[in-house]
């Protein structure tokens, strides 16, 4: 395998349009809000079927989108195969932990669990990485992680009064599950970034996934009814759809200005959930997630801090030698 080089700098900076960046990153957010609800109504349908639906379909837009950016050539080059093979695993896992949990738990519930997501980056950073995670940052874990602990405690059912099954029990801990995986995988996307261009990145986590999920196919997949089929497919284009939105918000605006953003998601569950599904939000899911959410608002604020004071040191060093 070739040594790593420097990414071709194929994708143009566009001038800072924050506005412009919120609106896709909010685009993004529904849509993806749209496909968990689509896999949610598309009931009685296998984990693994859902993945390669939800992966496979994703391809079509995102191949249209390339195309029509012209950064279809050399797409499919890349420096670190095995490192796309491991990100796609972890994704993959991340993925199933997460739908499973959209089948067993409401969806505003789901939505608040995967919240989580932040809260392991900065763990793992400070275990994997070795990154230096200060004082203000390892506080808004634990309470973020209290959070946590306040939506979930209703669901461990060897603490309720009996209510609740094991269904419930086994599709918060899959929430969980499902952002600590997504966490490490953010992480090797982080790395993958230094070498990889993003459609290079994006295209082969798409087929990485498709593949990964046909193994599935001996654990029983079922034969969907057109309206299954219908939610299906549309669930793997607005998969494919929310990824460009998501990619193409970032050149507009710096992810600390987008990225509170993400937390409208909840108020697209608690609306869909009630309207569709017909759950009711608890005390205890809007309490924990309000907490999730200030916590993850606060490390973003911190991480915008630190760069910023980065990008000072660097400049007043520069002066300093010129």
């Amino acid at each position: 395998m070739n040594a790593p080089s420097r990414p071709e700098p194929v994708e143009t900076r566009v001038e800072p349009k924050v506005m412009v960046g919120i609106g896709f990153k909010v685009a993004s957010v529904c849509v993806f809000v749209a496909m968990s609800s689509l896999l949610k109504a598309a009931d009685a349908i296998p984990l693994g079927q859902l993945v390669f639906f939800r992966s496979f379909f994703a391809i079509f837009p995102i191949v249209a989108y390339l195309a029509f950016t012209h950064q279809v050539k050399g797409v499919f080059r890349t420096n670190a195969g095995f490192s796309h093979v491991w990100r796609g695993l972890i994704g993959v896992t991340s993925m199933s932990f997460s739908f499973y949990a959209l089948t067993k738990l409401p969806l505003p519930e789901a939505i608040a669990l995967n919240y989580a997501g932040p809260l392991f980056v900065v763990v793992f950073s400070a275990i994997l990485l070795h990154e230096t995670v200060r004082v203000y940052r390892w506080s808004a874990v634990m309470v973020g992680l209290i959070g946590v602990l306040v939506i979930l405690w209703p669901r461990m059912s060897v603490f309720s009064s009996g209510e609740l099954g094991m269904d419930e029990t086994l599709g918060a801990g899959a929430a969980l599950a499902g952002a600590g995986c997504g966490a490490i995988a953010m992480l090797l996307v982080r790395r993958l970034v230094q070498t990889e261009r993003t459609p290079t990145i994006v295209i082969y986590f798409s087929i990485t996934s498709t593949v990964m999920a046909l193994f599935s196919i001996p654990l029983g997949w079922v034969m969907p009814t057109p309206a299954q089929a219908a939610m299906l497919v549309g669930a793997g284009f607005a998969g494919g759809i929310a990824q460009i939105f998501l990619t193409q918000c970032y050149r507009y605006a710096e992810m600390s200005t987008i990225a509170p953003f993400e937390y409208t998601s909840m108020l697209l569950g608690l609306a869909i959930g009630y309207l569709i599904f017909g759950e009711v939000p608890t005390l205890q899911m809007i309490v924990g997630s309000t907490i999730v959410i200030g916590a993850g608002i606060f490390i973003i604020y911190r991480e915008h801090r630190l760069v910023v004071a980065e990008r000072n040191r660097r400049a007043q060093a520069a002066g300093r030698m010129s």
